[in-house]
């Protein structure tokens, strides 16, 4: 035998041998559960505000980075650190945006990554470079604009219930002082939505009002919030009490954000039902208001900036309880979907993902106003059997509001990205 037919016996038992050791090695890893993870390789820069404020979109972010590290991907944050300070009411809005400018201090770090996924406006300092951006949008700025309406429209009753709270000094006016640092939000995004390589809309509503700023729709793709996995680990069955009317959720400070999530919808729905046991979990600054919600309703329980991981324990108390969403608008409603995972029937008016997941009669009900609102407590309060029975469907309902699912959906996107822009490459 001569030595190139040697060699190449010799070639060809070495890549035999290295194959089965291969097949060997998969398998093991596979009967000790040690596969690779759907993210492995995958590495995401993700942009935020460092500040430990408790909107949804803080517990999205977190939310999301946490799964996708599950799933074996990389997952950097990066905070814009430098932000003007003493600015004017009217130019907050530029502050914000040139605040996520000074993000470009981690440019080189952050171009490493192979997707760069910001909040709405955020990636704006990334739209020159070749890297993919993804912006998430779970909500716009233009929603809170169009659906915020002017002290002066609302029905009489509402009217009287905002110049109550103005007499009490728990708001300073009627109205905001001005809209421009949202009119500028809003420029933004529209140019923001309509530049990075995809938009994530939390619900088919957002999807809409994108495809409203000039986003191809081909360019949008839904993803649903998940809530954190601590609201699912109640294992025992749950015990019915006597239903509550329960509000949970932001109510903010300022006049703006109280009229946007509906506090004189909620006043009035209590105001309605003295005799009905009121539960109130709630987000504010405003002391004022604080105070005055402890004392205004009769068998009314408040708890006011709770840390969120306690608010299941309280909640578990309540199941078969009646969940009011009283917002004029939702991106998603994150607090529609944790109520329903403890049992509590939703009567929600049609914002952000509601009309998606709520069948009506079966595991909660839309409405479009606070009369009907009243009906729907009155018809479940009268009816025990079909409200626990419609508590078990809310309950279900929120199951596929899981995080692996929203990291599952994310993945399948940067895949699709990603090989998008390695074609891209190719060919330029």
């Amino acid at each position: 035998m001569n030595t190139k037919t040697n060699h190449s016996l010799t070639r060809r038992a070495y890549k035999t041998t290295n194959s089965f050791m291969r097949g060997l090695r998969h398998l093991s890893r596979r009967k000790s559960g040690n596969v690779p993870k759907p993210g492995n390789g995958m590495k995401v820069a993700m942009i935020h505000n460092e500040r430990r404020i408790a909107t949804g979109a803080h517990h999205i972010n977190q939310i999301m980075a946490a799964a996708l590290k599950e799933r074996g991907a990389t997952v950097r944050n990066f905070y814009p650190r430098w932000q003007l300070a003493d600015v004017p009411i009217h130019m907050r809005g530029l502050a914000n945006i040139l605040f996520f400018h000074s993000l470009l201090e981690h440019k080189d770090d952050i171009l490493r990554y192979h997707i760069i996924q910001g909040t709405t406006y955020t990636p704006l300092p990334f739209l020159s470079f070749k890297t993919p951006l993804v912006s998430h949008f779970g909500s716009t700025t233009i929603g809170f604009l169009k659906n915020t309406p002017k002290t002066s429209i609302l029905l009489p009753d509402e009217i009287a219930i905002w110049r109550e709270l103005r007499n009490l000094n728990i708001i300073s006016g009627l109205e905001p002082e001005t809209f421009q640092p949202l009119r500028d939000i809003a420029d933004m995004e529209k140019l923001v939505a309509t530049r990075v390589t995809r938009c994530i809309a939390t619900s088919e509503y957002v999807r809409e009002e994108l495809i409203g700023m000039g986003v191809l729709p081909e360019r949008i793709k839904v993803v649903y919030n998940a809530i954190e996995n601590y609201w699912f680990e109640r294992k025992e069955s749950p015990v019915a009490s006597d239903p509550h009317i329960v509000f949970l959720g932001r109510l903010g400070g300022d006049v703006f954000t109280l009229k946007l999530k509906g506090l004189d919808r909620l006043i009035g729905l209590y105001r309605s039902f003295p005799d009905i046991s009121k539960t109130t979990i709630c987000m504010t600054t405003n002391k004022k208001l604080k105070e005055w919600l402890r004392v205004a309703f009769p068998t009314h329980h408040i708890h006011v900036n709770i840390r969120k991981d306690l608010i299941p324990d309280v909640l578990s108390r309540r199941y078969g309880s009646i969940l009011f969403i009283s917002s004029r608008y939702e991106g998603f409603s994150l607090s529609l979907v944790e109520g329903m995972s403890q049992g509590l029937v939703p009567i929600s008016y049609a914002v952000g993902v509601a009309p998606e997941i709520i069948k009506n009669g079966e595991n909660g009900f839309l409405v479009f106003s606070n009369k009907e609102a009243q009906e729907k407590v009155e018809e479940l309060v009268s009816n025990p059997e079909k409200r626990l029975a419609m508590a078990g469907a809310a309950r279900k309902t929120a199951g596929q509001f899981r995080s692996g699912t929203i990291a599952d959906n994310l993945l399948e996107l940067y895949r699709e990205i990603k090989a998008e822009h390695s074609q891209n490459r190719i060919q330029g």
